[in-house]
């Protein structure tokens, strides 16, 4: 329409609509980026929802806005402003009193002052004292009421946000009976629920009586509940960060400002909330200091407002087990760091259930793990790392088509015979069908006519990677290469080598066998020990699994055997320097493999010569070879070390 204005800003409603989606694989490829360098799977998954997509508003900078929020809270003021601002109340009442008795020259006036100059120190006790004292100053009445007054409208208008308006006329009998009405009828209500009665009806009949009190329009009884518990515990938290005599003084005024039944009433719900969310009422009192005197409204609120502030850096850490972003509450992060804040939160959770979505991540008991098509990503991304350094010349075909049984087409053909699984040469039998039947359309086929494609045979290989877990792998930065050669060589192995059967062995104080997903989350073994013997026994049963299959073990380490399986217990003994019986247990494993046919060959990271001599005597023992690569060259040794070994083969 002609005449309109249109005024453009800053997006205030919710996520920004327009901004770019995560890159979720991008995400999954930095996290395995970190894997490949050395760094531990577990903590990369972590670190990317801590430190957020492209480094920002992830985890981290939530806590750290917390945390400053946290000591703002805690340099607010003074917690005993209520107890400082009575106190300074009563001696402006008592100065007025004074004056107004210094003109007055009866008898009562002398009498008036004698009270007043026997007053005890304690404001509490002065001020319950003076509950029945006639006043002749009416500024003096005035002031002393406001002690009352003031005390009970921040208690009550902390616990019942609603009653803030309500408790300015709480001075009169029928709003007090009004207030003690609606909290005995709530301390029923809590008390039937606490019973595990049905309390559908009575919190409507509650909320329909009394629902003014409670802008909040809680849903239901757990609810109400939520909102109550919380104002109670930082009422208790208050009470716990004063010293003995301000607590005493605050309680002692409490009780005068309040009434007897109101007190009573109040006390009872305490100790209902108290029963029904006992978590949120356990916990240190804080040294809040700051040199405002803040009111109980506002010292609660402080407390109130750091116990939040403490349970949202609970949910941040996300360091008890099982933890997930659902744990975070977005409707507190809202509340105590703002809008963005929250945003933050709901991004982070739609590009965790979007990685999941996708399959690139599960969870399990332990938190967050990469999925078999991530790590098959990540393998892939290893394999042409090592691929891309590989700098001999062609390496001959390596992709397995589907010619056969695992074979390469030679060029000839033979008659199909039963139980051939060679696939048919198309162009052969139709010849012979057409010699035999003539050329006729459509073209008879007979059993006869059939023929099949030779094919050159690739014998299967069963292969062992070894590899060394110990604590020195990670401190000499050689984890990150030998995860890297590891997954290469899986990769390689499952996409162009499937008739082949992997399994890789980690051995550090003991040797267990390992899964693809399971290496890519593998720490480093912080105890000692070496036990090369327990890692080869273990590449025997794989070998001994698959009989028809070459058997190949490659061997990872940088360190001479320092431990081996005691023959009695089974248990894993270390000693260094190595004992002659761990050379030995590790020896009789060397041959064994040797006498199964095994081709052994043996990489060494490092220069630590005794580790030189143990495997240059391991590699001419069984006749095998041994490679001292670079650490930046490990991956391309291993991986073509396992092409040489499949090369092409007539059966």
């Amino acid at each position: 329409m002609a005449g309109n204005r249109f005024r453009y800003g800053q997006w205030r409603g919710g996520p920004d609509p327009l901004a770019p989606p995560y890159d979720v694989r991008g995400a999954v490829d930095a996290v395995g980026a970190e894997v490949l360098a050395g760094g531990s799977l577990r903590e990369a998954l972590r670190g990317l929802l801590r430190h957020g997509p492209q480094g920002r508003g992830g985890l981290d900078d939530l806590a750290a806005r917390a945390r400053r929020l946290r000591r703002e809270a805690l340099r607010r003021g003074d917690l005993d402003g209520a107890v400082t601002r009575a106190r300074a109340l009563l001696d402006q009442a008592l100065a007025a009193e004074r004056d107004e008795l210094r003109g007055r020259g009866d008898d009562d006036a002398r009498f008036a002052e004698a009270v007043l100059d026997n007053l005890p120190r304690s404001t509490a006790r002065a001020v319950e004292e003076l509950t029945g004292y006639r006043w002749a100053s009416d500024e003096a009445r005035e002031t002393y009421q406001r002690i009352l007054d003031g005390l009970r409208d921040d208690v009550l208008g902390q616990r019942f946000a609603g009653l803030r308006d309500a408790v300015r006329a709480s001075a009169d009998p029928a709003a007090q009976q009004r207030l003690a009405e609606m909290m005995r009828d709530l301390n029923d209500l809590l008390a039937r629920h606490a019973r595990s009665e049905d309390t559908t009806d009575a919190f409507a009949e509650f909320m329909r009586r009394h629902g003014e009190f409670f802008p909040e329009q809680p849903a239901d009884v757990d609810e109400l509940v939520d909102v109550l518990a919380r104002r109670s515990a930082a009422g208790e938290r208050l009470m716990r960060s004063l010293s003995e005599r301000q607590r005493e003084e605050l309680a002692g005024l409490m009780r005068q400002s309040l009434g007897d039944r109101l007190a009573g009433e109040l006390s009872a719900l305490d100790a209902n909330l108290r029963a029904l969310r006992p978590d949120l009422h356990r916990g240190p009192g804080e040294r809040v200091r700051g040199e405002r005197p803040l009111g109980y409204g506002e010292a609660t609120g402080a407390l109130g407002e750091i116990a939040e502030l403490d349970d949202l850096l609970d949910q941040l850490d996300q360091e008890h087990p099982g933890a997930t972003l659902d744990d975070v509450d977005v409707d507190a992060v809202a509340r105590t760091l703002g809008r963005d804040a929250a945003d933050d939160v709901r991004r982070l959770r739609e590009l965790e259930r979007e990685l999941r979505r996708q399959g690139w991540v599960s969870r399990d008991a332990d938190g967050l793990t990469l999925s078999p098509k991530a790590l098959r990503r990540l393998g892939g991304t290893a394999l042409r790392r090592v691929f891309a350094d590989l700098t001999a010349g062609p390496r001959g075909q390596h992709d397995l088509r589907a010619a056969g049984a695992a074979g390469e087409v030679s060029g000839a053909s033979r008659p199909w015979g039963y139980g051939d699984e060679q696939p048919l040469d198309v162009v052969r039998t139709l010849t012979r069908a057409v010699r035999r039947a003539g050329s006729g359309v459509p073209v008879q086929l007979a059993v006869e006519d059939f023929e099949v494609v030779e094919t050159e045979r690739r014998a299967s290989a069963a292969v062992v990677l070894c590899v060394d877990l110990s604590y020195s792998m990670i401190s000499q930065g050689r984890w990150g290469p030998m995860k890297q050669t590891a997954l290469a060589l899986a990769h390689l192995m499952a996409t162009r080598f499937p008739q082949d059967a992997l399994q890789i062995v980690g051995f550090g104080l003991e040797a267990l066998p390992l899964t693809q997903q399971e290496l890519a989350a593998v720490e480093p073994d912080l105890r000692q020990g070496t036990n090369l013997q327990h890692a080869l026994r273990l590449a025997a049963r794989h070998l001994r699994r698959h009989p028809d299959a070459e058997p190949v073990v490659l061997v990872v380490t940088d360190g001479e055997p320092t431990a081996h399986l005691d023959p009695d217990d089974g248990e894993a003994l270390f000693h260094w320097p190595p004992l002659p019986e761990t050379i030995e247990a590790t020896v009789r494993e060397v041959d064994r493999l040797t006498r199964y046919g095994a081709t052994l060959n043996l990489f060494m990271l490092g220069d630590d010569p005794g580790l030189r001599r143990f495997v240059d005597a391991v590699a001419r023992r069984s006749k095998g070879r041994m490679f001292t690569p670079d650490l930046d060259d490990l991956g391309e040794y291993v991986v073509s070390d396992y092409l040489r070994t499949r090369q092409p083969r007539r059966r």
